[in-house]
């Protein structure tokens, strides 16, 4: 069984016709923008948004109403996945290097829903995954020097492109570094010291931001309240 499937056939219980919704990126996405294509009386009164190129084309390819998000100045709800979320639904996303545009849309929505199955669950946030940071190019070499004299036991890469030569450049025309700690920092700490950094546009925590999560596993699917 697909418990990601499962995970997203349970967010369909949160929509209501004429709501405004905006959609992350990753398979989870893609199973809940099918199951709304399928209930065709709610998805034509339904308006989407969405941070990832693939998933604004998935929803064009399956005629639903697709917005800018320059143009829309709140949402109803955000879905999204993540890499791994704790008791706080504080989630790490690190993957597609658009967790700026993300953060924009978590913040605009009245409510920000995780999805996933049961392994994105986890107490307390750890070093598995980087934090990805995006960093305009010409505070680069600054940014990381700074970063390096603060954690100087974390690695910082810059990421490099597979395809093509040279260095990944994010949708906002800046340069993405994965920042692995051998012990994650405090994380209250660690959002706004490395958010309030010059030169730093956004990283992939998001510290505070989620209010549910929708999770799915071999007990069933389950709903998770942020635990402060």
């Amino acid at each position: 069984m697909d418990y990601r499937k499962e995970a997203a056939k349970a967010c369909l219980q949160f929509l209501e016709p004429g709501q405004i919704i905006g959609l992350g990126a990753g398979t989870t996405v893609a199973y809940l923008v099918d199951m709304i294509a399928e209930a065709a009386g709610l998805a034509a009164s339904l308006t989407f948004v969405s941070s990832s190129f693939k998933t604004r084309a998935y929803l064009q390819q399956k005629g639903l109403n697709v917005k800018t998000a320059a143009i829309i100045s709140e949402l109803d709800i955000y879905f999204d996945g993540c890499d791994q979320f704790d008791a706080g639904l504080n989630a790490l996303k690190s993957g597609g290097g658009i967790h700026t545009s993300e953060k924009i849309l978590a913040a605009m929505a009245g409510q920000f829903i995780l999805m996933g199955d049961e392994s994105k669950v986890v107490t307390k946030l750890d070093n598995t995954y980087p934090l990805v940071i995006e960093i305009l190019q010409e505070a680069y070499a600054g940014v990381i020097k700074k970063l390096q004299v603060d954690y100087p036991t974390a690695s910082i890469t810059l990421r490099m492109g597979k395809s093509k030569d040279g260095a990944v450049i994010s949708d906002n025309g800046n340069l993405l570094a994965d920042m692995l700690f051998t012990e994650l920092p405090e994380i209250a700490a660690l959002n706004t010291h490395v958010k309030m950094m010059p030169g730093i546009v956004d990283h992939s925590l998001f510290y505070q931001m989620a209010t549910k999560a929708i999770v799915a596993g071999e007990h069933g699917v389950r709903l998770i309240m942020p635990q402060i």
